[in-house]
């Protein structure tokens, strides 16, 4: 894919900057873009033909991050994705991913979708949208929470037929045993995946798994984690309970994604020890709606467990990303940066402390894709020398107040995304 032309080079004046790598704000100063970069903090010259954005005293942040999105499924329903044309799914996360970057999220770790192609789009500025660290179709057991075959169908072992629709479409792929494991890792990293998941335990979307249950053998687990290895890159794992953590801890997994069903500290301690990163999302809820009173349910047993996850892991020194893992439900994307502002306003993180984990706290969770990082050539999250430019400016003081971040659209001056500017409020 052919990288569009350098931007030209940007200064922002008169900012407060909140770099990600301490708390605080610094006085006011002036930030240089160039070559798609930070190029200098607090320098008084530009290079000739430099646009100049006057920021007025306000607020300069790196651009937000997402640890766990689904942008092939965050714009249409479940009937439209796997009951529509094929080509209906990019389209929408074409338009998700616009809409994403408007938010002010400028990178996301796709948890599973057929997106590696829409990351080469995007990153050549051919159309908007954040940074991608895909993993491509979500790795799962027979009956497990990535089998979205009918009941009434053979498991693919045993069939010599067609795929649900689900895998058709680069969603999810079913595999079990230990070389069929191996085969959907290798399969998502020819296909451009920087990481892998695979789903250990059950979850609530999904129609044949109880919230209680294991998914994936210990075997089947550090196959997953072998192949990955191999490649340089890292596997992450959907799982809720205590036993399954343990049991992906044990197998190699470096990310939890979820845990809200974590028994007391024990295991969180435990993902702290071993420097396993808790993945999870500040769900209420009623960020999803389900059609079955069984999945009503197993989606208020997450939910009650929001809290204590939280409050386990920050006690027990756990690494936090956050994420918010919404699809289906087209209406409610925008809920993505209300999920934010919820670190602060539903479960005790500071503001600039929920700031962190959400910009430069994330991104050191995704450099662990080691060689297959597609931003490895610069820092990510941080507005530091050196570092990819990505940074909005901001009305109001977000390290005082993050509900400013919870609208955007009023309160997002500026969004510079990879050294362009993608709104400007200010002239």
């Amino acid at each position: 894919m052919t990288q569009q032309q350098p931007p030209v080079p940007i200064l922002i004046s008169n900012v407060r900057v909140f770099d990600a790598v301490w708390s605080g704000l610094t006085p006011p100063t002036s930030v240089l873009i160039q070559d798609r970069r930070i190029a200098a903090i607090g320098t008084q010259g530009s290079p000739e033909g430099t646009a100049v954005i006057e920021g007025g005293g306000r607020v300069l942040i790196p651009g937000l991050t997402d640890a766990h999105v689904h942008l092939f499924a965050a714009g249409t329903s479940l009937a439209g994705l796997t009951t529509g044309a094929t080509g209906t799914g990019y389209y929408h996360a074409l338009a998700a991913a616009g809409q994403m970057l408007m938010r002010g999220f400028t990178t996301v770790r796709d948890m599973a979708g057929d997106v590696a192609s829409l990351r080469q789009v995007l990153d050549a500025g051919t159309f908007p949208g954040p940074r991608i660290y895909p993993s491509q179709a979500a790795i799962s057991q027979t009956s497990g929470h990535g089998d979205f075959s009918h009941v009434y169908e053979d498991a693919n072992t045993f069939s010599c037929g067609a795929h649900a629709r689900a895998e058709q479409i680069g969603f999810l792929r079913v595999a079990d045993g230990r070389d069929q494991v191996l085969a959907a890792v290798r399969e998502q990293l020819k296909k451009g995946a920087s990481q892998i998941k695979v789903m250990a335990g059950g979850g609530v979307a999904s129609a044949y798994d109880p919230l209680d249950v294991l998914q994936y053998t210990p075997d089947e687990l550090r196959a997953a984690v072998e192949a990955a290895t191999d490649w340089g890159t890292y596997v992450c794992a959907h799982v809720y309970n205590d036993e399954g953590i343990r049991r992906a801890i044990a197998a190699g997994i470096k990310s939890i994604e979820h845990g809200h069903l974590v028994n007391g500290p024990r295991t969180v301690k435990l993902m702290a020890d071993e420097d396993v990163w808790l993945s999870t999302q500040p769900f209420l809820e009623s960020d999803h709606e389900y059609p079955s009173a069984e999945n009503t349910e197993k989606n208020k047993q997450v939910c009650e467990g929001v809290a204590h996850t939280f409050r386990w892991a920050r006690e027990q020194g756990a690494k936090i990303a956050f994420g918010t893992d919404l699809l289906l439900e087209p209406e409610k994307a925008g809920l993505q940066n209300e999920m934010l502002t919820r670190l602060s306003t539903d479960f005790g993180f500071k503001p600039a402390e929920a700031l962190r984990i959400a910009t430069s706290g994330n991104a050191e969770l995704f450099r662990l894709s080691g060689e297959r990082d597609p931003y490895k050539a610069a820092r990510l999250g941080q507005i530091t020398e050196g570092a990819w430019a990505d940074v909005l400016l901001v009305e109001g003081d977000p390290t005082q107040d993050l509900t400013v971040l919870g609208d955007p659209d009023k309160n997002l001056a500026v969004i510079i995304k990879d050294g362009r500017i993608y709104k400007n409020t200010l002239g």
